[in-house]
């Protein structure tokens, strides 16, 4: 195993690590000196329904430039004939062992409606969302964990959105596949605990990813040119680095148990292991939409700045 770090020797696996906090987390893991199984359905040759222009080789790339062992390998998630391969792979060039599993499939973008009611749109999306959002992870952790339970230790995280199980308006299918992956985290806390491992889940806040800078006109370097009187809230965003630093903080924290079960967000992480985005900030959106969206504040009249 290559690399240096408090890593160096484990072997990590992250689905769905082709962009956004998939991709950022596998870099970090790669940064404390991880081999990081890079895991998605996008590669240089194949695209997926989701239709970006990253690829898995991109973000294996990224890791080994980060001082981690990258290895990209091409996995659809809702194949369990796919997993079964992945699984191969593992077993034949990192001894079969899994330290860190990072569970972060989603694919679910072009299925999302979140401008009608689930009554008025499509109940093959919804279904398909489901489906790619939730069943995912019950097929790669069905295949993954016999992996991780092998030795005491071991860490999976499932990444979601949102702290908690509170309907906030995303369409009830997207609701379903979150507070889905929460309650698989909730579980996984309990299940591996007697296997001497730890499961718990994450949350980003308002994410910066690829797709959502795109989507706001901007790029990483003029991000805040997009903060507008009808979008002041995107003054609270944070990159995917910030909850992939959170995510390695975790995994190399030798008193992670205590945590098991838990749904973590990128401020909380920040506050309980000192970690900031890359500007330096330590973005807090939790409490930025408490105090202001959840409070009835005009937003517009709020100084967004001291949620950063």
């Amino acid at each position: 195993m290559t690399g240096t770090g408090p890593l160096r020797g484990k072997v990590a696996v992250v689905t769905g690590a082709t962009r956004g906090c998939g991709r950022a987390i596998a870099v970090e893991l790669g940064r404390c000196g991880a081999t990081v199984f890079v895991t998605g359905r996008t590669t240089r040759e194949q695209a997926s329904p989701m239709a970006r222009p990253e690829t898995i080789e991109g973000t294996a790339a990224l890791v080994d430039e980060a001082g981690g062992h990258g290895i990209a390998v091409r996995c659809d998630f809702s194949n369990v004939a796919d997993v079964d391969a992945l699984v191969a792979r593992v077993d034949a060039e990192a001894g079969g062992r899994i330290d860190v599993l990072v569970d972060d499939v989603w694919g679910g973008d072009p299925y999302v409606d979140f401008g009608n009611a689930y009554w008025d749109s499509s109940v093959d999306s919804a279904l398909t969302l489901v489906r790619g959002g939730l069943e995912t992870h019950l097929i790669a952790l069905h295949r993954l964990l016999p992996l991780v339970v092998r030795n005491p230790g071991g860490l999976v995280v499932e990444v979601t959105d949102g702290e908690d199980d509170e309907y906030l308006g995303a369409g009830i299918p997207y609701y379903l596949v979150k507070c889905g992956v929460r309650a698989i985290g909730r579980a996984l806390g309990a299940e591996l605990a007697s296997h001497g491992c730890t499961g718990l889940s994450v949350t980003p806040g308002f994410l910066r990813s690829e797709a959502m800078l795109e989507l706001f006109g901007v790029t990483e370097e003029n991000w805040r040119d997009a903060v507008t009187d009808e979008r002041p809230e995107f003054a609270v965003s944070e990159t995917p680095a910030y909850l992939a630093r959170g995510v390695a903080a975790l995994a190399t924290d030798p008193d992670v148990a205590r945590l098991a079960g838990r749904t973590l967000a990128s401020w909380t992480l920040s506050s309980r292991y000192g970690i900031t985005d890359v500007d330096g900030s330590r973005p807090d959106f939790g409490r930025c939409f408490r105090e202001v969206f959840q409070a009835g504040l005009d937003p517009q009249t709020v100084d967004m700045s001291v949620y950063r």
